[in-house]
């Protein structure tokens, strides 16, 4: 089995109900195991960006105390009902397919569940990253080209 199988065999297992896969073949063997609580991190980001998008507002209106203070309570107010798009590996964040070409996505517009909305980049490899939820793209987090960690917040999508 060569890599690019193996990826689209987690894709596969990403994309449906299944918890683990194990196939042997001759000297070759390989589990895939995919974590039950992944669905339910998507459905708990709402309430665990709140206080990040507080911490990003305050920070910049730092030196005005009097700012600060308004700042924090308004965030967490607007960030309750926002779902975050997160990045499923490490690697090189893209918005769009080229340097020439346009993003897949702008702050506005409008995603459906499985669009791709960036490409990270690890390994030489070039991962297309869909939406897992219908909605309007609030907020890009990463620039253009930077790197990116596992489980990092990408887009704030507004359901």
């Amino acid at each position: 089995m060569d890599f690019k199988q193996i990826q689209e065999l987690v894709k596969m297992i990403n994309k449906s109900n299944i918890s683990e896969l194990s196939i042997e073949q001759d000297k070759f063997k390989i589990t895939i195991k995919q974590k039950d609580n992944e669905v339910q991190q998507v459905i708990t980001v709402p309430a665990t960006m709140a206080p990040v998008q507080a911490v990003a507002a305050v920070t910049p209106a730092a030196a005005p105390a009097t700012a600060a203070p308004a700042a924090a309570p308004a965030a967490p107010a607007k960030a309750d009902n926002l779902v975050t798009i997160k990045s499923p590996m490490i690697g090189t964040f893209y918005r769009s397919a080229g340097p020439d070409k346009a993003p897949f996505v702008n702050v506005g517009d409008e995603v459906t569940s499985g669009k791709v909305v960036c490409i990270i980049e690890a390994m030489k490899l070039f991962n297309e990253i869909e939406s897992e939820v219908s909605g309007k793209i609030v907020k890009v987090l990463v620039d253009d080209a930077s790197p990116v960690e596992y489980d990092q917040p990408l887009f704030l999508v507004e359901p």
